[in-house]
């Protein structure tokens, strides 16, 4: 398993373990996305803190994620992007439709906010 899953009350995390966010991972996280926004869960976070690459197929992945929180009404959230992650993300304009914060706690931060 390239990624550690640990659920909360309000909010579940997923911290990817792997270097790479690429198309041998993306396909399990998005499968494991569907089976947790399945089981109820809406509100997630995505920890890159330990990845250093993404390509299409991780930003797919992402994309999937923010669709399935936005869809049942929870909050997604990307955290932890190294340098050559966030230039892709900001290629892509992600940024602009993604929540991102720079740590883990920030996200954190966001569930103890909402009431």
């Amino acid at each position: 398993m390239n990624f550690q899953i640990e659920k909360n009350d309000k909010y579940t995390v997923i911290k990817l373990t792997a270097e790479k966010l690429d198309s041998t991972i993306a396909p399990s996280l998005k499968s494991e996305l569907v089976v947790l926004n399945t089981d109820g869960v809406k509100n997630i976070i995505i920890d890159l803190s330990e990845s250093r690459y993404c390509d299409s197929s991780g930003l797919s992945a992402i994309l999937v994620a923010n669709r399935l929180c936005k869809n049942s009404q929870g909050v997604f959230v990307l955290t932890g992007l190294q340098e050559s992650v966030k230039k892709l993300v900001a290629i892509s304009q992600l940024d602009t439709i993604l929540t991102i914060t720079k740590t883990l706690p920030e996200a954190i931060e966001l569930f103890s906010v909402q009431a």
